[in-house]
């Protein structure tokens, strides 16, 4: 299969007075359509950027686009319209009563450039073709939009873990139809994405920024604040378990053992690195459909102290991951979108802070990622 990129890209040399478009995987599901609408909330006024971390003075002058200059895009297999999908997020709570209304002409006009994806059952395209169309939706979207670049996102449910086929995973033929359509990618799903070996050299020849794998919402950013706090203070942890109780797509897709495996890989890594060991312990998820888009996350860690002494800590998180995956979906396609205009390329360790499995050269502890960002939003301003 070739995966070679035949087409050049929108760079650096774009426009800056052009919009940015936001292409996203799954863009019809919770997290997308929060997304979409929170951000025409926020640039019509309607409610605060609470959440979005490019919205803090540290971010101020980076150069990043606007938020009102965002266009989006995407693809899915849904045909759930984006106005009728918010009225349903708003009837669960997880939007304003009223906010669907009020943002509908947005919602609608981003539903209007969602495409559909695949591959489909029945479906019997090779790879090659299907990464070819999928990169030409993409660039259609930026050529008719005039957009000065397009920034590709995948939020759609995560996938299982890929056998020993010879057939790239959906998550890896939308990874690779981004590079080759010359945008920006970030996967904030646990799913394979650009971390296919196929896909390697395709990554490496790119020129492009691209960032991470499974965004860091809850239960996982807890535990990275915390495996720290555990390590500077010498404090022994001997066991970490948790569960988390998931409704909406999210917990039926987790309910597949591998899709599950994918999902946990993430948070069993950031105990390991930040404790120096993996603790014992697992992590279940278990699959609870009336909680709608809800999520409730359990710990129970096991410590010892001075002289051995036995102590615990549980901790409850409970959040719409819908809510706290949204703003952070629209800082990177801003950060990554900011990066290719600069010149950028390759990886974005700095972009760990969003992230359960970041780039190489990255820490796993949420105050290191911090600072990290915050120099890479200082190297943004240099850059305007």
């Amino acid at each position: 299969m070739s995966t070679e990129s035949t087409t050049a890209t929108a760079g650096p040399t774009a426009s800056a007075a052009a919009p940015t478009g936001v292409w996203l995987i799954g863009a019809r599901g919770s997290v997308a359509t929060t997304a979409i609408a929170g951000c025409a909330a926020m640039s019509a006024g309607l409610h605060p950027p609470t959440g979005l971390v490019t919205e803090t003075p540290p971010f101020s002058g980076s150069g990043l686009p606007a938020l009102s200059s965002l266009v989006f895009g995407g693809h899915d297999t849904v045909e759930c319209p984006l106005p009728k999908r918010a009225e349903q997020l708003a009837a669960g709570g997880v939007l304003p009563h009223g906010l669907p209304a009020a943002v509908r002409a947005e919602l609608a006009a981003a539903d209007t450039e969602i495409r559909t994806g695949g591959p489909l059952p029945g479906d019997s395209r090779p790879d090659d073709e299907l990464i070819t169309a999928f990169a030409a939706e993409i660039r259609d979207f930026r050529r008719r939009r005039g957009l000065a670049r397009v920034v590709v996102i995948n939020v759609a449910s995560t996938e299982p873990l890929p056998g020993d086929g010879e057939r790239l995973p959906p998550s890896s033929l939308y990874a690779a139809a981004a590079l080759r359509a010359g945008a920006p990618y970030a996967n904030f799903t646990p799913s394979t994405g650009l971390h296919h070996p196929d896909l390697t050299a395709l990554a490496a020849d790119s020129r492009l920024p691209f960032a991470g794998r499974d965004g860091k919402t809850g239960q996982t950013l807890l535990r990275s604040v915390l495996g720290p706090m555990f390590a500077q203070r010498a404090l022994a942890v001997r066991a970490w378990s948790g569960t988390n109780l998931l409704g909406g797509g999210d917990g039926a897709a987790l309910a597949d053992p591998g899709a599950a495996a994918a999902k946990n890989a993430g948070k069993e890594r950031v105990l390991a690195d930040t404790l120096g060991a993996a603790p014992e312990g697992e992590v279940h998820i278990d699959d609870v459909p009336s909680l709608g888009d809800w999520k409730t996350a359990w710990d129970h860690i096991a410590f010892e102290g001075f002289l051995g002494t036995r102590m615990t800590l549980q901790t409850t998180w409970q959040g719409c991951d819908s809510a706290l995956a949204a703003p952070l979906i629209l800082d990177l396609a801003r950060l990554l979108a900011r990066a290719h205009e600069t010149g950028l390329s390759g990886p974005r360790p700095e972009l760990a802070f969003y992230f359960k499995d970041p780039d190489p050269g990255a820490s796993s502890a949420l105050p290191d990622q911090h600072m990290a960002l915050l120099a890479f939003a200082a190297r943004l301003r240099d850059e305007a």
